[in-house]
């Protein structure tokens, strides 16, 4: 079972994430926030798997938060879920996991939350996974 918290700012796309990802065999949402020191402040109480995690948002963007949860906690896994790709190299530079870009399927968010799966020893299974998947509409997740 991979835990799972999820960070976006927009209360309605963090919403569709829940249920999209509660859908998923083997997948728990166990947590959610709006920014990345929300996020921080709930992996202090309670560590997850994986963080899916917006770019930018208020308060904290998901960089800063990334670089802060890849320094206290080096084994959780952070998936960037971002309608910015060009965003890309930055993300991977500040430790980032996975980059996946809003509007991608079903199939290629929860294939990305398996290839990072963790082995007993808390390791990764996969080098960095990175999505070209470009929406030629408007993304579902704002």
């Amino acid at each position: 079972m991979t835990n799972i918290l999820i960070v976006e700012d927009n209360l309605r796309a963090r919403f569709a994430l829940k249920a999209l990802l509660s859908q998923q065999a083997g997948i728990t949402v166990t947590a959610e926030a709006s920014n990345g020191q929300e996020a921080i402040n709930l992996i202090q109480k309670r560590i997850p798997d994986l963080v899916l995690m917006d770019v930018r948002m208020p308060v904290m963007d998901g960089l800063e938060a990334t670089r802060i949860i890849k320094r206290e906690w080096p084994g959780i896994k952070i998936i960037i879920l971002t309608m910015y790709p060009d965003c890309q190299a930055e993300v991977l530079s500040e430790g980032a996991d996975a980059f996946l870009v809003k509007g991608c399927s079903v199939e290629e968010m929860t294939g990305t939350i398996r290839a990072l799966n963790l082995d007993p020893s808390g390791q990764a299974d996969h080098h960095p996974v990175f999505s070209d998947h470009r929406p030629e509409t408007s993304p579902h997740f704002e």
